[in-house]
């Protein structure tokens, strides 16, 4: 036959490729949406296009003015989205590829109907709205698939089963253990009055305080999640992986919650 129609031989390995550059693309897109990078990614393309463009039109002087461009762009890129690769690598590495975190199941098609998790989260969204209708400050961090041992050592430990009134009790202003954040593994309180790594963005607006950054802070070294009561306004953030995470309704917090522990 023709060979105009040789581009329809595909390989298995040429599908195999096209789908992981798809996710690749997909991940990095999730881990600079809503970020100043978004922008700084946009401009990276369309230079890198510009240059396909100038080599396929022989434009030779422009072609390696850009293609210089690209090439010592590549270690600005490791600076300024440090942040950005560092998530992309906590997230890879703490894949479990044998659970139902695994990374493929990010995808609808792949992904259980049914919210399996242990964790008692109405319990403790039942005890963030109470803290919140008191003015009473607490910062709780869940873990995941990171341990969070070298945070726990810095607190009390303890080995509680989950309720309600143990955490409205935890965080209650006359507590000795209300000051810190309290870790949860699995359905148990494992550790209080824990200090935890505080994040130096200087885009987190003014208006949050240091449970708001120590919350940021550790969803940005593990894959845990937080949740912070603000003392000022009662308010619930949900905050994942160095971001916060937005919602309507008490009741889509809950859904969120049981989907990324489930």
């Amino acid at each position: 036959m023709l060979d105009s129609f040789d581009f329809l031989d595909l390989r298995f390995l040429d599908i195999l490729d096209i789908v992981l550059v798809a996710v690749l693309l997909y991940y990095i897109y999730k881990l600079v949406k809503g970020t100043a990078a978004i922008n700084i990614f946009i401009g990276i393309a369309v230079i890198y296009l510009v240059w396909l463009l100038t080599q396929l039109l022989r434009m030779e002087m422009l072609s390696t003015i850009l293609g210089q461009f690209i090439g010592a762009g590549m270690f600005a890129l490791i600076v300024v989205f440090q942040q950005e690769i560092r998530k992309f690598l906590l997230m890879v590495g703490s894949t479990n590829f044998k659970s139902k975190n695994s990374i493929f199941r990010q995808f609808k098609f792949l992904k259980d109907e049914d919210e399996d998790t242990r964790t008692d989260v109405e319990a403790i969204i039942g005890a963030c709205e109470n803290m919140g209708k008191e003015r009473t400050g607490a910062l709780i961090v869940i873990q995941r698939n990171t341990k969070l041992d070298f945070v726990k050592n810095t607190g009390d430990k303890m080995q509680i089963e989950i309720n309600q009134p143990i955490i409205e009790a935890v965080f209650f202003k006359n507590s000795t253990l209300h000051d810190g954040a309290m870790i949860i593994e699995d359905n148990i309180i494992t550790a209080t009055r824990v200090i935890l790594p505080v994040s130096n963005d200087r885009k987190i607006p003014l208006r949050f305080g240091l449970r708001h950054r120590a919350a940021l802070g550790i969803s940005e070294k593990t894959d845990a999640i937080a949740l912070v009561v603000s003392e000022e306004t009662g308010k619930i953030s949900y905050i994942k992986n160095g971001s916060f995470e937005f919602y309507d309704s008490i009741q889509e917090l809950t859904h969120k919650i049981k989907k990324d522990l489930s």
